[in-house]
């Protein structure tokens, strides 16, 4: 079965397709942008690396979500809300943690099939 790498790089790939699924890393939205913007930006790059991969969010089986903040879950939530295919939600689970710089107010992995 093939592996292909989707914007490959010295220390990860943006997503990894393995037969019939898609890895996605870890997404973050622009440094100085609120959990919401930050929010729009990371799906957004998430539905144009899941159409690279040949895929859509309808198919995401599964999402990560980190947030530096709890208080931030109901911003983020409204807008992951708004987005999210109300027929076919992913498995998620939702966590604080410190993220690679405090800029970070949020991070999305997802894991979808093709």
């Amino acid at each position: 079965m093939s592996i292909r790498r989707i914007e490959p790089g010295r220390r990860m790939s943006a997503a990894v397709v393995h037969g019939n699924t898609v890895y996605l890393a870890g997404q973050v939205g622009n440094p100085g942008e609120d959990v919401t913007q930050q929010t729009q930006t990371v799906l957004a790059e998430i539905d144009r690396l899941l159409a690279d991969a040949g895929t859509d969010k309808s198919k995401i089986l599964s999402a990560t979500i980190w947030l530096a903040d709890m208080a931030d879950f109901a911003a983020m939530n409204a807008v992951w809300d708004a987005w999210v295919d109300p027929a076919n939600p992913p498995a998620r689970a939702t966590g604080e943690s410190a993220l690679a710089t405090p800029d970070y107010r949020v991070e999305i992995i997802v894991v979808a099939a093709i």
